[in-house]
């Protein structure tokens, strides 16, 4: 094999000194061939768009670009703007905004039920005249409790409950206790939804990077495809070189397909948390200029997991089940209320009758439990049987949230060092690259030589991405186990 590549370059040397004219072109080819391929593959030349344009037939001009789409790549949308457009969508957050309210007019209804009750009650009672009475004698009503035949009544009423067994300070601080849980839990949505929005962000920005390398490396092996035909026909290679790079264009179209769908896939994710329309197109930023720096992740502490949000609201929500034992307790103690009626009641709007039967009454009662068969016991047991639990979800929550900010700081030094060897990796495949490009311009190499470095050098790049990529998702679940 060795003597074949031998002989085969030495035939390539001695056709290039009888063909000057075809060695200038195959020159100009190669040239062409290398800048196509530096300029696709360098990631700091020119960030790509990244929102994935439909593709065109090449045998048809492409349509000319609606003014949107081009707005959207020359003003890449940022993650702050992500993250406005994100909470103002309909979401888990905004779902727990909801439920923020509806607590805080729980609360105002627990503190409206220590103030007395106003209303005014209207009546008008009608019986018929007793039966058999005598000629002459006054009207009667028929029946014994009817104080007339026709009775008014008008009375303003003010009543109330005096909370002596506590239970109405026990249910105002339980309905606090749940929307400080309630506004916690408020946080956490918005912490989630952040995360979610981060993630989707840069996971458009690791799929337009790697539909621009797909992009690059099928234009290289298109070209490296045509330079060989043009070696076959003038009869300096054999027609498996030409069979192998057809192949190789084959597999890099197949990988561009990919890699585009993928593209479009992640920016649909993205357009669904932002509130963009499905055929909007939307644009990030280049992972390439998110490189990262080594103290960022160090500042984060594992004593700041405890300022999650989550903890606060399994307190408030610990606290809440304890006021539960103080309201099932409640109703096994007395109760007192009052009741105070003023106005009228007669049977007649005559001002003579009116200023006879007006006044004012007052009522006030005592209950006083006796046996309810062990319900209220049974509450108060179900409400310590909630005390434990919640307690039981806290020490829960601290195991878990200790790990996640573990295994986040692990993450992103993994993908610090990631990143320094993917750069290296990036330069010295560069270098590979050249070099080849330039021993098969000397006819000492093979076309396989220079696809495959060509290979390395795309891996190489998209080993950088991904470990940018996970390097950005890592510091934002670190910052989000030390509650920021």
């Amino acid at each position: 094999m060795g003597q074949f590549h031998h002989q085969h370059s030495e035939g390539m040397r001695h056709s290039a000194k009888q063909r000057p004219y075809q060695q200038w072109c195959l020159l100009f080819v190669l040239a062409g061939c290398v800048f196509i391929t530096s300029q696709a593959q360098n990631p700091t030349a020119s960030p790509a768009p990244n929102a994935t344009p439909p593709l065109q037939p090449t045998s048809s001009p492409a349509p000319a670009q609606p003014v949107p789409q081009s707005t959207a790549l020359l003003n890449p949308l940022t993650l702050d703007e992500a993250l406005r457009l994100a909470d103002a969508q309909a979401s888990a957050y905004q779902t727990a905004v909801l439920n923020e309210k509806i607590a805080a007019e729980d609360v105002k209804q627990a503190q409206a039920a220590f103030m007395p009750k106003i209303s005014a009650p209207l009546g008008y009672i009608y019986t018929s005249p007793a039966f058999g009475l005598p000629p002459g004698e006054p009207r009667a009503p028929s029946f014994i409790s009817a104080d007339a035949i026709g009775e008014y009544e008008a009375f303003l009423n003010v009543s109330g409950d005096f909370d002596i067994a506590g239970k109405l300070r026990a249910t105002l601080a339980k309905n606090r206790a749940l929307l400080a849980a309630a506004h916690a839990g408020t946080d956490v949505a918005k912490h989630a939804l952040a995360q979610a929005v981060i993630e989707a962000y840069y996971g458009v920005a690791l799929a337009a990077a790697d539909r621009s390398a797909a992009e690059g490396n099928l234009a290289a092996a298109q070209q490296f495809e045509q330079i060989t035909g043009l070696l076959l026909s003038g009869g300096e290679v054999a027609a498996v070189d030409l069979t192998r790079a057809e192949l190789q264009t084959l597999e890099r179209r197949n990988e561009f397909e990919k890699a585009r769908v993928n593209e479009e896939l992640a920016a649909s994710s993205l357009r669904v948390l932002v509130g963009y329309d499905f055929t909007r197109p939307i644009n990030t930023i280049d992972l390439a200029l998110t490189l990262p720096i080594d103290t960022d992740y160090q500042q984060f502490k594992v004593d700041d997991v405890s300022r999650r949000a989550e903890f606060t609201q399994l307190d408030q929500q610990l606290r809440a089940a304890r006021q539960e034992i103080r309201i099932a307790r409640a109703d096994r103690l007395p109760s007192f209320s009052y009741s105070i009626n003023g106005g009228f009641q007669t049977d007649s709007m005559k001002p003579s009758r009116l200023d006879e039967h007006s006044g004012v009454s007052a009522g006030f009662s005592v209950n006083i439990p006796i046996f309810d068969w062990g319900a209220s016991r049974s509450r108060e047991r179900q409400a310590r049987l909630q005390v434990q639990v919640a307690e039981n979800e806290r020490r829960i929550a601290t195991r878990q949230f200790t790990q996640e900010f573990y295994a986040a700081r692990l993450q992103v030094a993994n993908a610090l060092t990631r990143v320094a060897l993917a750069r290296e990796g990036v330069l010295k495949a560069q270098d590979n690259l050249n070099a080849s490009i330039a021993r098969y311009r000397a006819g000492e190499a093979q076309i396989i030589e220079v696809t495959d470095a060509q290979t390395t050098l795309v891996t190489q790049r998209s080993a950088l991405y991904q470990a940018l990529f996970d390097y950005q998702i890592g510091l934002a679940k670190l910052k989000r186990a030390s509650g920021q």
